[in-house]
C-alpha cells in the first residue's frame, strides 16, 4: 500500500527536526520519496512560528494501524512535549506526523481517519502531496490534489517553498 504522510515542525530548528524524522522513518520503512519542504503559517492556532512541512510517500505492507503506531512512536521520540494543550487544542511542536492517505482506502475508527479529514482544507498537505502523487484521487470526492488545491480560497493560507 502507498502511504502519504505529512511531517510538520515549527519549534527549534524545523528543518533539522524534519531530517531527524526522515531518518527515523527510513529505519522503520526503508526507501521512500519526499516532496520539497514547504513553509506555512500555523493552522488551527495562533503562533509567530511558521511550520516547515514535507510530504512522504512510503510503500509498505504494514496495516494502516501499524503505520499510525510507528508514526506516533517517532513523534514521541522527537517531541519534547505533547503537540496539544491541556484543552486538546493545537500548539507549537517539534514534530507532527499525519497520515494523509493510503491508496484509495477509507478508514474511520476512533484512532484513525484516512483520508485525513482536513486534507482538502490544507494547502500544506495538498501541495507537497501533489508533487509525489499528481494522479492520486481522493477516494470519496474523486478529486485530485491539484483540483482540491484549486478550490482553496486564495487567502486560505500563506505557504511558500522553503
Amino acid at each position: 500500500m502507498h502511504y502519504f504522510l505529512n511531517l510538520g515542525s515549527n519549534l527549534g530548528n524545523p528543518k533539522l527536526n524534519l531530517s531527524r524524522a526522515l531518518r527515523a522513518l527510513e529505519k522503520r520503512f526503508g526507501y521512500f520519496e519526499t516532496s520539497k519542504i514547504m513553509e506555512s503559517a500555523p493552522w488551527g492556532f495562533l503562533s509567530p512560528n511558521r511550520f516547515a512541512n514535507i510530504a512522504v510517500m512510503i510503500v509498505s505492507d504494514k496495516s494502516p494501524e501499524e503505520v499510525l503506531t510507528i508514526c506516533q512512536e517517532i513523534e514521541k521520540e522527537l517531541n519534547k512535549s505533547p503537540h496539544r494543550d491541556t484543552k486538546g487544542g493545537y500548539k507549537d511542536r517539534e514534530l507532527d506526523i499525519d497520515i494523509m492517505a493510503a491508496d484509495d482506502a477509507v478508514i474511520e475508527t476512533e484512532s484513525l481517519r484516512i483520508p485525513h479529514p482536513h486534507l482538502a482544507e490544507r494547502k500544506f498537505f495538498l501541495a507537497p502531496m501533489a508533487e509525489l502523487a499528481p494522479l492520486w484521487r481522493h477516494p470519496v470526492s474523486g478529486k485530485t490534489c491539484e483540483q482540491m488545491l484549486a478550490e482553496l480560497p486564495e487567502d486560505r493560507e500563506d505557504s511558500t517553498e522553503a
